[in-house]
């Protein structure tokens, strides 16, 4: 099994990307989150990313950054720990995904909610990548 990592390059950091994921992409309430995705076609460079994530916290529902930071830390490392079914699932279709997750709960929430969330997220995401695939008939 691939050692589980979330390197500079995994990181969704583009304002750009990140405007366009908004703006274009699609998007699925999962309470207490909000995902954001977009999947396209990957480029045929063998350097391309498949997959690209990022986590927000609203500062509105949380005033000190110690708590959103905590949040993020939390969700990123129950992402890390669970995505490589799905960049196994993109790979296999040619497919490349970029992802936005941001947490809109009002309280602080302990590691295994956010890890049991996460888990149905990817999931769901997985479902989304093999459905685009399938051509139509």
């Amino acid at each position: 099994m691939p050692k589980a990592s979330l390197n500079k390059k995994e990181r969704l950091k583009s304002r750009k990307e990140i405007d366009f994921l908004f703006k274009e992409g699609k998007s699925f309430p999962l309470t207490p989150f909000r995902v954001y995705y977009r999947i396209k076609p990957s480029a045929e460079s063998s350097t391309a990313i498949s997959l690209q994530a990022g986590v927000g916290v609203s500062s509105r529902n949380f005033k000190k950054a110690v708590d959103r930071n905590r949040i993020k830390r939390l969700s990123r490392e129950a992402y890390r720990i669970q995505k490589q079914p799905l960049l196994d699932s993109l790979v296999t279709v040619n497919k490349e995904m970029r992802l936005f997750v941001i947490y809109t709960g009002r309280e602080l929430p302990q590691f295994e909610l956010v890890k049991e969330k996460f888990t149905i997220i990817l999931k769901r995401l997985q479902t989304l990548v093999h459905e685009n695939n399938t051509p139509a008939s």
